[in-house]
Order: structure tokens, then sequence, then C-alpha cells
């Protein structure tokens, strides 16, 4: 039993998967805020075109 116990504690694949499943929310959660920022800009550059473009009157 003290066998079963000491592997089970040496055992750390199921800490990685963890650790790599972390990364990959944060990679996920920087990739999403960019995107998000780089469309709200994005949306102000071509607001900016659309105005300059429309006819007056």
């Amino acid at each position: 039993m003290t066998n079963l116990f000491a592997r089970f504690a040496k055992d750390e694949s199921g800490a990685t998967a963890i650790e790599y499943g972390l990364i990959a929310a944060l990679i996920a959660v920087v990739v999403i805020a960019g995107a998000t920022l780089l469309g709200t800009n994005l949306n102000a550059v071509f607001n900016k075109i659309a105005l300059r473009l429309a006819p007056i009157g």
C-alpha cells in the first residue's frame, strides 16, 4: 500500500495536463482580448472613412 501512495505522489502526468490546459486558456483569453481591441479600433477607422466619404447635405 505504501508503494501505491509513493507512485501516486511521484506521478506528474495529471499536473502537466492541467498546466497545459491553463496555458491554453490564458492564450485564448489574450487572443480574444486582442481581437476585440483590434476590432474596436478597426471599426473606428472605418467609421471615420465613411464620414469623410459621405455626401454633405
